[in-house]
């Protein structure tokens, strides 16, 4: 049968990955037990991170390993739950699950914008997910999870410039076996899985799995005058369908076909008060009673909310996976990759995050929709002799990107805003010179329009279609110089082009941002009215109107239509030297020059001069685009195996520069994507796998410092002042992970399994602008898990817990919309726990 570069059909690295997490020398099913022999040490780990199998030991890349047992044992479920195990590693969700983002390293794209890639590239069975949200959902039946740190392009098909988490799912096999789950746990949560895999002849297989996964939510809300109906935020209803077709009609041929569906259901996400500021009494005033948050106490999980924030999430795509041992070359293998995926998501949301009726999505498709449609296809020609390893490849992607984004705004927004803006001028002066009676019409003064006509229903309703097509010429080829001595080069030529057609309308918003545009003295006239000095009157009209004309009622957009297009042609690369000391220790060194594409800013942008770089203003932009992201980045990392290989130490030592660093950040009002001139990441990154003497016992952890830095150059928003010099968002400077599973004998036919894995994270911020209220303390997740069940695994009985301490932490804080000196989050899960019943036939 074939012996291909990946090494996809025989199981050796699963097998001795899950021998060195479990320490378990029993096998799971007769071939399992044959392949066992294969691998006796953890110096006999294989991994793929250069497309051939290789001993991990002997890869000159920082990479984490993660296998199928190890994930089962510690609850990873989907990505997310991946940050357990890797230190360096941060995945974060915002306003939905769709805004999910990976950082490595304290670098990932940043905010919530579908318009800018991936630092961070997610790839599952071999096929490139066009952003981080885009690849969360259940992951089923996991191989193996490939963590690679620092820039990688030379290799996997997409550029990426902070790393990629490699994603392997179970393939056919030639027995028959049938295996399920079901769990239950607190919150309601009910959860089935299930898969059958069979031979279909001598040479073909075939395997199919399926999930539904229920849960109710961990938030309580409240929702005041409605018209939100769901009391509880965060719940679930996740169903997965996956299946594949593997057909080898000969030794040198294999093709393995893939289709698979998956759909999230669910309401996320509510934000939670942190800090309550001055604009909370104006809000309880137009509810009649308590319309925020009565005290700061997020983990009171106790929102306010009387919109809803439906979430719905389709994803579907179908791959062909071709390798072909040709005649070519010695024998060298062509990979072919195929895939078209179609992937949407409806999102709901209550921007403000109070009961009162002020601004809000709707999720309906016409007002709120982000889709992608991918057709991707890479090319791989692998090949080896005596001296030298080398691959050359394709990459193609043509990416279809579609948004409706929309604003709507409720009765109360109008009385709000007025109170507010008039609140902050009488701020401004002694009291009583302001005078506050029926703040609520003061913008209806100002526009001279009735009062409750000035914004209402449908504020803004835009268009986004984004075409994006990716070229790239790619080689990465390690010369063997001397038994001991390794030099590999690897190269990379992008072309990308992508063009935006753009359409923005108010349909109902606007009226008193165009009233107040085109009779700025009437304006005056309010100000004066209510008793503000002739000499302040030329400096407040503009600030009125610019809160009359914030993004979504800014009348000067309406009618707008945009195209634009950009062409990036990009160099890329990577040089590495590995040395094997002797049999215990290789050492290497490496360079690489990384790159992300620009793009769009699919948001409403103003300013106060129609660019991208000028600061807070009304005059809309044309121009969104901003330039591509690059790095260069330096390793010296050595490999070490002791203890007769059942021992491994790992250490890199690196230094990342990036520039042009594209920082997506929330100023209150809308996002902006700004270039940070320049960004440091500096540290050491280490890794220990043990198979200890104790039988059935076995350690993984890691350690990571990472300092992250943004440069000293000035940015142009007041917002960001506290950015240059500063160490990056979501960047610990320490971060550590652990794992420890033992397994034991107990009577005649039982095991018994035990596994606790904790990730600690020393302090950082979450938010884009480092406030200070955004800041995450030290914390430390802790899940648990263990089991009983027969030697022959045809069942298991699984008690577990995740975030077993309940240890509060936030994974985003941000600006209370609207609501000047108050700060909310979205917070990180609380402690769940539950029985699983695992049964194999």
């Amino acid at each position: 049968m074939l012996a291909r570069p990946l090494g996809r059909k025989t199981l050796s690295f699963a097998v001795a990955l899950s021998l060195a997490a479990s320490a378990a020398a029993h096998a799971q099913a007769p071939a399992a037990a044959a392949q066992d022999e294969e691998a006796k040490t953890l110096a006999g780990l294989t991994v793929t991170a250069q497309k051939r199998e290789e001993a991990m030991q002997d890869v000159p890349i920082s990479i984490t390993a993660l296998p199928e047992q190890l994930l089962q044992d510690t609850g990873v479920r989907d990505i997310k739950d991946v940050q357990l195990l890797v230190p360096g590693l941060t995945v974060s969700s915002t306003q939905s699950e769709v805004q999910t983002v990976a950082r490595i390293r304290g670098i990932g794209t940043v905010g919530d914008n579908a318009g800018l890639e991936s630092s961070v590239g997610v790839v599952i069975d071999g096929v490139y997910r066009p952003r981080n949200g885009v690849g969360f959902g259940d992951l089923g039946e996991v191989e193996r999870i490939e963590v690679l740190k620092g820039p990688q392009g030379t290799v996997f098909g997409k550029n990426t410039s902070a790393g990629v988490i490699n994603v392997i799912t179970r393939r056919p096999d030639y027995n028959t076996k049938v295996e399920g789950e079901l769990t239950i746990g607190d919150y309601g949560a009910v959860g089935a899985a299930g898969s059958f895999n069979t031979a279909l002849g001598e040479n073909a297989a075939f395997r199919i799995y399926g999930a539904k996964r229920k849960r109710d939510g961990f938030t309580d809300v409240e929702v005041g005058r409605g018209p939100r109906g769901e009391r509880e935020d965060g719940d679930q209803n996740f169903h997965t369908l996956r299946g594949q077709l593997l057909f080898e009609p000969t030794e040198n041929l294999d093709i393995n076909l893939i289709a698979d569906y998956s759909s999230r259901e669910e309401n996320c996400c509510v934000g939670l008060t942190t800090v309550r500021g001055p604009t909370s009494a104006i809000i309880n005033a137009l509810v009649g009673g308590v319309g925020v948050a009565p005290a700061a106490d997020p983990f009171a999980r106790r929102a306010w909310s009387n919109r809803p924030t439906t979430q719905d999430i389709k994803d579907k795509g179908v791959s062909a996976e071709i390798n072909w041992i040709t005649p070519w070359f010695g024998g060298a293998t062509l990979t072919s990759i195929t895939a078209a995926r179609d992937w949407q998501a409806i999102n709901g949301l209550d921007f403000d995050f109070t009961t009162a009726d002020m601004i809000y999505r709707n999720p309906d498709p016409d007002e709120s929709l982000t889709g992608f449609k991918q057709f991707s296809q890479e090319l791989r020609l692998t090949g080896a002799t005596d001296k030298l390893d080398w691959m050359v490849g394709l990459f193609y992607s043509d990416e279809d990107l579609k948004r409706h984004d929309s604003y709507s705004l409720g009765s109360a927004y109008e009385p709000y805003l007025s109170t507010a803006v008039l609140s902050q001028i009488a701020a401004r002066f002694p009291a009583g010179v302001v005078n506050t009676a029926n703040a609520a019409t003061f913008l209806s003064q100002a526009s001279g329009r009735p009062f409750g006509s000035n914004f209402g229903g449908l504020g803004a309703l835009d268009r986004y279609q984004q075409n994006s097509k990716s070229v790239a010429l790619f080689t990465n080829n390690t010369w063997h110089a001397t038994d001991k001595l390794d030099f590999t080069v690897g190269l990379r030529y992008t072309k990308e082009n992508k063009e935006l057609d753009s359409v923005y309308s108010n349909p109902n918003g606007g009226l008193g941002c165009g009233a107040a545009l085109a009779n700025p003295a009437r304006v005056g006239q309010a100000l004066a009215a209510r008793g503000v000095p002739l000499a302040a009157i030329s400096t407040l009209v503009p600030q009125v109107v610019g809160f009359m004309c914030l993004p979504w009622a800014n009348a000067l957009h309406n009618g707008r239509v945009t195209s634009q297009e950009r062409d990036e042609k990009e160099w890329s690369g990577t040089l590495k030297a590995a040395y094997r000391w002797n049999e215990h220790v290789m050492g290497y060194a490496s360079a690489a020059r990384g790159y992300k594409a620009g793009g769009f800013n699919l948001d409403r942008v103003q300013s106060s001069n129609g660019l991208s770089s000028g600061t807070a203003g009304i005059a809309p932009v044309n121009d969104t685009s901003f330039p591509g992201e690059f790095v260069d980045s330096y390793e010296l990392g050595t490999k070490t195996t002791w203890a007769g290989g059942n021992l491994l130490l790992n250490a890199t030592l690196f230094h990342q520069t990036y520039s042009d660093f594209q920082l997506n950040s929330f100023l209150g009002t809308s996002f902006v994507v700004r270039s940070i001139p320049k960004v440091r990441s500096q540290g050491i990154d280490t890794e220990v796998l043990w198979q200890t003497g104790i039988k059935g016992l076995m350690l993984q952890g890691g350690l990571m410092y990472a300092d992250t830095q943004y440069g000293k150059d000035p940015l142009p928003d007041a917002d960001l002042a506290k950015l240059p010099g500063a160490r990056a968002s979501f960047a610990p400077l320490w971060s550590a992970s652990a794992a420890v599973t033992y397994q034991w004998d107990f009577g005649p036919s039982l095991i018994g399994r035990f596994n606790i894995g904790a990730k600690y994270s020393s302090e950082y911020n979450t938010g884009s602008d480092l406030d200070p209220e955004k800041a995450q303390p030290a914390y430390t997740v802790v899940n648990a898990r263990v089991g009983v069940g027969a030697k022959n695994r045809r069942w298991m009985v699984e008690a577990w817990a995740l975030n077993l301490f309940d240890e509060e932490y936030t994974q985003v804080g941000f600006d209370a919309p609207l609501q000047t000196g108050s700060w909310n989050a979205f917070l990180g899960a609380p402690r769940t726990y539950g029985v699983t019943l695992r049964v194999s036939y």
